[in-house]
């Protein structure tokens, strides 16, 4: 059971597996465990579970490092022309400044993802629907509309370079 109040980044609190704020984003389930408001901007924590060949597009973060720690399944990570497999336990990093992307490989991925400054938390919010329920949200209905989603990720500190998938020319 989650102890969560107004202040509750200065009493320290905790969330249980099905707890946070939870969104549907882009075919993915994302739920904030450390938001911005907890820590004044400066990082934040996001639980996704990702379907098979569902991921981010190709996007870069000019102030705002990422990282990525699988906790099930298999993630594919790309940072610049590297391409990272992560398992369960394992980390990788996308510093800021560097054009990234992740997808889950076949089964699906459950992992934690990081960011420092957290500027990412707007776009969630503005993109993403509410979840009614801790659930992967219904396959997309073909494609988003990509000209909103650059303004709006560009107004939440990154830009978005390409579709999801490996990153241009791989």
């Amino acid at each position: 059971m989650a102890t969560i109040a107004p202040d509750r980044a200065q009493l320290g609190y905790v969330l249980g597996d099905n707890e946070g704020e939870a969104f549907w984003l882009l075919g993915m389930l994302q739920t904030i465990k450390v938001g911005s408001d907890d820590t004044a901007g400066q990082y934040g924590l996001i639980e996704i579970v990702v379907p098979a060949g569902i991921g981010s597009p190709w996007h870069v973060h000019p102030e705002e490092d990422e990282w990525f720690y699988v906790l099930e399944g298999e993630l594919t990570v790309w940072v610049a022309d590297t391409q990272l497999s992560l398992t369960a336990g394992s980390f990788a990093f996308g510093p800021k400044g560097v054009p990234h992307t992740f997808y889950a490989a076949e089964g699906g991925v459950r992992a934690l993802v990081g960011f420092a400054p957290m500027q990412f938390e707007g776009f969630l919010r503005e993109v993403g629907e509410p979840a009614p329920e801790r659930v992967l949200p219904p396959p997309l209905d073909g494609h988003p509309d990509m000209a909103r989603l650059i303004a709006i990720a560009r107004q939440n500190g990154f830009e978005i370079l390409g579709p999801p998938g490996p990153p241009p020319g791989h």
